[in-house]
């Protein structure tokens, strides 16, 4: 067994085991690998070892990791996204994770339009108001997902956040955060909004036991960059 088939295994068994701390079932969290920077050999090797979604946010390392890897894998985009890269994101991702504003989610309805495709994204919240992250401030979500509402060719299926890097016991409180901000958003009909994309390698644990749908997790499969 490779080193990443091990750190994979040992990854699923503490979400797994996060989840039913939780009461949670375990299958209810997906393991989103991320590859940025990772090359297709590695990849391949998480591949055979029952990996199956993987995030990337370099378009053009994407692509070419895509056509490498062939078909049967799901591919996130996990980064900031600009506008001018819709057409290539709608192209080569099942879901974007990270779209903040109503210019990126028309940039992205046009070339979905364009595609005959109707693009699954998540929107992104900035829990902290950290200025050097992307993300919409949470008191402006409801009025971005209803502008979102009246663009047919995109499905928003829940939140995404990236809270400041802090201890996993600190950070909870974002994660608390985000998952109540989606009932809120839901309680208004803004909803249903199933997935929460939240935690990473640190605290991807906490984040389950929080709710995530969705974890990020790249250093403690691949190694650190």
């Amino acid at each position: 067994m490779s080193q990443v088939a091990r750190n994979l295994e040992e990854v699923r068994k503490q979400i797994a085991a996060a989840a039913r701390r939780a009461g949670r079932d375990p299958a209810a969290v997906q393991l989103v690998a991320v590859s940025k920077t990772v090359d297709a050999g590695r990849i391949k090797e998480a591949r055979d070892a029952g990996q199956k979604i993987f995030g990337e946010n370099y378009l053009q390392e994407a692509r070419a990791k895509i056509a490498a890897l062939g078909p049967g894998l799901a591919w996130h985009f996990i980064g900031h996204l600009q506008s001018n890269k819709a057409k290539a994101a709608v192209e080569l991702f099942g879901l974007i994770h990270g779209v903040d504003s109503l210019k990126l989610a028309q940039a992205l309805e046009k070339a979905a339009g364009q595609q005959q495709k109707v693009q699954e994204i998540l929107l992104q919240v900035n829990l902290a108001g950290e200025e050097s992250k992307s993300g919409t401030a949470p008191e402006a979500a409801a009025a971005l997902l209803q502008e979102i509402a009246h663009l047919p060719h995109l499905r928003v299926v829940g939140l995404m956040t990236m809270p400041p890097f802090l201890e996993p016991e600190e950070v909870r409180p974002y994660f608390q955060a985000l998952r109540e901000l989606r009932d809120r958003l839901e309680q208004l009909g803004l909803g249903p909004l199933p997935e929460l994309s939240m935690g990473m390698s640190g605290d991807y644990e906490v984040a389950v036991e929080e709710g995530a749908t969705l974890v990020r997790v790249g250093t403690a499969i691949f190694g650190r960059r």
